[in-house]
Formats: structure tokens, C-alpha cells, sequence
């Protein structure tokens, strides 16, 4: 175990090179969430008076596609696509990847169906299982300098284009907890599970009488929650990627593995504490925000993304949130009790099979637009409410939660860890999970229901 190892590392220094001996023969996915793709969000206005990008005129009249699979910013990318023909003369249609649907399947079965996309907006592991068959080279492109430490590279070479960082961890509400404390709070005095435990406690006695919301659905248990298994190994990729690979072999046990009894031991402690222990498999998720919101709790475990929920419930951008780390054990040397997980969640593949000359240049005209016009800039982190990836953006993200996600990745206290999985790991492992949250198995279960599920990845 490297724990002492990421007090040295800075986030943005971080490469997410994956380790390809796991692609073999696998089908890789990451649960999207499911937020309303046709939600009306107040967005900040651009200024479009100045722009100096350089648009090629022979690309006039030509027509891509975007296929989706962020839903809550559907709206915004098709903003950001009418603006782009404004300047450049190029349609750009956003086509959704329907609720329910696997973003990987979908862009299968299009791609079956002869009819890809030509941008697809996929998770970091539907790319990379995709990638060398399907994708274009996009190693050259200008815009990789811009998004080092963020770029996924399958066998040297870069396939996708990294279009925002998303973070988790425990969210907390500052105001709500403030009021029932009568005192200042600081977050960075948490240092170990111990003092996140006093604290709760002392919640509690102040009269909160269950401060943390807890989700039941299987994508969050089984990719946001359990996935720490893996991305604290030692907190980048390449570690996360030995791990599974030791236990898909048998070569590490996990009831002895140190990192699946300090993850079960924080799941224990968000267990006991939350709102819906009487019955967890019958939270609502949109109710969830509303007490965090309106302080029946004060911490709900969920990532950036869960803003829009949080602002439909009332929440202020000016109002108190941040993220607080996944605490395991009680070492404050310990990376995992110090740094908040965050990566380049979402990456756009273009496409190389179908495409024309004239669809493959204007899309990578609409990529570029996106990194260097200063309305594209704009647009990345004011329309689409998006953290950037790329260093040469000046803008910062509006809402709280994406803020403390941005600061964090600028001052080093965030790790850039993704772990490649099999695309149901958080359908199959959720559902052991959620047996797990409900009492209904104890540790020895879940954990053999994990062996399980990976010794039979081939």
C-alpha cells in the first residue's frame, strides 16, 4: 500500500494512461446520471463581441452529429452547437442517449446500424474500449498541450477529447451545520473517520437527528462508492488498474486487502447516520437534495454533477457547499483522508470509420472552437456549468460544488484515479451493495460477491 504517496503529487501532474492488458474481450461503461435532459437551467450571459478564432471557410454547409450522454447539459451543448454555426457555417445536432439507455450500447448499435455519430460524448472506459477500432487519431491536435494530465492515451496514442473534470466525495451543507453547532466550521479540520464520526455525533446531540443522505441507486453504490476500492490503492489510474487485475488473478484477497475493510468501515458510519435508515432501499434520490438543502441533513455523499438537483431544490450559488474526502481510517497521512477524487469523467471520440473529410475537419474545428474562441471558452463553463480541463481556459465554474471541485484540482488536494471496469460492475455490484446497505448481507457476503463478479471477467 502507497498511501503516503499522493502528499506528493499534484492533480494536474497526474496522467490517466490506462493499463490495455484489461481491455481484452471486456465491454467497459460507467453509469451516467440521470438527470432530466430537459431541465430549464438560468445560465450566465456570454460575450460574444470579441472572437479571434480563425474559422475555415471551406466548411460552410457541412453537418455533424454529437451523440450525449451527459444529459444536464443537453440544452447547453445545443446552445453552444447554434452559436458554432453562427460563427462557422457548420450544423452541429446534439442527439441524446435516452434515459435508461447505456451510452456504450447506444453508440454500438449505431455504429451496427451504419449510422454512427460523429462526435460521441462517451465515459473515459466506453472510449478506451473503442478506441483503436473505431476512433480517430487524436494524438496532433493542438489542444492535447492544453489538457495534460487529463488526456487518456490507449497504447501511446490519444483517441478522445477530455471535455470535463468531475469530482465526489461528501458533500456537505456549511450554513446548516454552522446553526446547529453555533460555531464556525472548517472542513479541513477533518483530518481522519474518527473526527468526521465526532462530528456527526455532535450533529446529532445538537438535533439533527440523522445528518447524512445516503442513495440507494445501483449506480451510485456500485461505481461511486465502490470504485474507491480500487482509486485508493494509491490514487492515480495505473494503480487502480493493478489492483483489479490482482483480483481478477485471486492474487490479493480481499478480506485482507486493507483498502475493503477501511472502505466498508466509512460506508458503516454513512449506514448508520442516514436519513433513511429505516428503510434505505426506499430513499428518493430529488428528496435527498431537498433535505440537504433545507438542512434535515447536512451531508449527502454524491459528486459535482448533483448540483442542478441541489439548485432545483432551492440551493443558492452563493450559499456553502464543499466536498469533504471519503474518509477510511484514522491516519491524517493518509492521501485518501486529505484529497477529493476527481477526473476527466467525460470524453468526446471522433469518429474514423464513417466520417467524411469534410465531417472529420468541421468536427475537429467545433473541439478546437471549444478550447481556444474565447465564446467557446465561455460557453464550456458558463453555459454548460462544466470544470475545465484545459489550462489555457480563464473561467471558473459558478456553483459551489464545481468550485471547490476546480480550486481543489488547482491547489493539489485533489487525486486523478479512474478505474476501468466491465460496463455492469455497477449494475451487478450495486445490487450486491444495495443488499449490503439494506442488511441483508454482511461483509463476508459482499465481498465474496465481488471475488465472484471478477473472477469471471475473462
Amino acid at each position: 500500500m502507497k498511501k503516503n504517496a499522493m502528499a506528493k503529487v499534484i492533480a494536474l501532474g497526474l496522467s490517466t494512461a490506462m493499463l490495455m492488458t484489461m481491455l481484452t474481450g471486456c465491454r467497459f461503461g460507467f453509469a451516467s446520471n440521470p438527470d432530466d435532459p430537459n431541465e430549464v437551467e438560468e445560465t450566465e450571459p456570454i460575450d460574444t463581441s470579441v472572437d479571434t478564432f480563425e474559422y475555415d471557410s471551406s466548411l460552410e454547409g457541412t453537418s455533424i452529429t454529437l451523440l450525449n450522454s451527459k444529459a444536464e447539459i443537453q440544452t447547453a451543448l445545443q446552445q453552444m452547437g447554434d452559436e458554432f454555426e453562427k460563427k462557422s457555417g457548420v450544423h452541429v445536432e446534439v442527439m441524446p442517449v435516452t434515459d435508461g439507455d447505456s451510452p456504450y450500447t447506444k453508440v454500438v448499435s449505431l455504429y451496427n446500424s451504419g449510422n454512427p455519430p460523429t462526435l460521441a460524448i462517451l465515459d473515459t472506459t466506453d472510449v478506451i474500449a473503442l478506441a483503436e477500432e473505431k476512433a480517430a487519431d487524436l494524438s496532433d491536435e493542438a489542444w492535447t498541450a492544453e489538457a495534460e494530465g487529463y488526456l487518456t492515451e490507449v497504447n501511446g496514442k490519444v483517441y478522445s477529447f477530455p471535455l470535463c473534470i468531475e469530482g465526489r466525495g461528501i458533500i456537505y451543507n456549511k450554513t446548516v451545520i454552522e446553526e446547529a453547532l453555533g460555531e464556525t466550521f472548517d472542513p479541513n479540520s477533518l483530518q481522519t473517520l474518527d473526527d468526521f464520526v465526532a462530528l456527526l455525533d455532535r450533529l446529532v446531540a445538537a438535533g439533527i437527528e440523522k445528518p447524512v443522505s445516503l442513495a440507494k441507486e445501483d449506480w451510485s453504490l456500485g461505481a461511486h462508492h465502490l470504485q474507491y476500492i480500487y482509486e485508493l490503492y494509491d490514487g492515480t489510474s495505473d494503480g487502480a488498474a493493478q489492483v483489479i487485475d490482482e483480483i481478477k488473478s485471486g492474487e490479493l484477497d480481499l478480506n485482507t486487502y486493507d483498502r475493503m475493510s477501511e472502505f466498508l468501515d466509512m460506508f458503516d458510519v454513512l449506514k448508520k447516520y442516514n436519513v433513511a435508515n429505516g428503510d434505505p432501499l426506499g430513499a428518493d434520490y430529488d428528496e435527498m437534495a431537498i433535505d440537504l438543502v433545507d438542512g434535515k441533513t447536512a451531508f449527502w455523499f454524491n459528486g459535482n454533477w448533483a448540483w442542478p438537483n441541489m439548485e432545483e431544490a432551492d440551493a443558492e450559488k452563493d450559499d456553502e457547499y464543499g466536498f469533504l474526502p471519503y474518509f477510511v481510517n484514522n491516519d491524517p497521512d493518509d492521501f485518501a483522508n486529505s484529497m477529493i477524487q476527481a477526473s476527466p469523467s467525460k470524453q468526446v471520440m471522433l469518429d474514423r470509420i464513417y466520417a467524411t473529410e469534410e465531417e472529420s475537419a468541421a468536427a475537429k474545428e467545433f473541439l478546437n472552437w471549444i478550447v481556444y474562441s474565447e465564446i467557446g471558452q465561455q460557453m464550456l463553463v458558463k453555459t454548460s456549468n462544466i470544470i475545465p480541463p484545459f489550462q489555457n481556459n480563464p473561467y471558473e465554474p459558478a456553483d459551489p460544488l464545481s468550485r471547490d471541485i476546480y480550486n481543489r484540482v488547482h491547489e493539489g488536494t485533489a487525486f486523478n484515479a479512474s478505474a476501468i471496469v466491465p460496463n455492469d460492475h455497477w449494475a451487478v455490484l450495486g445490487a450486491a451493495m444495495q443488499k449490503y446497505l439494506a442488511d441483508r448481507s454482511d461483509r463476508e457476503e459482499l465481498i465474496a460477491s465481488i471475488e465472484e463478479y471478477w473472477a469471471e471477467q475473462k
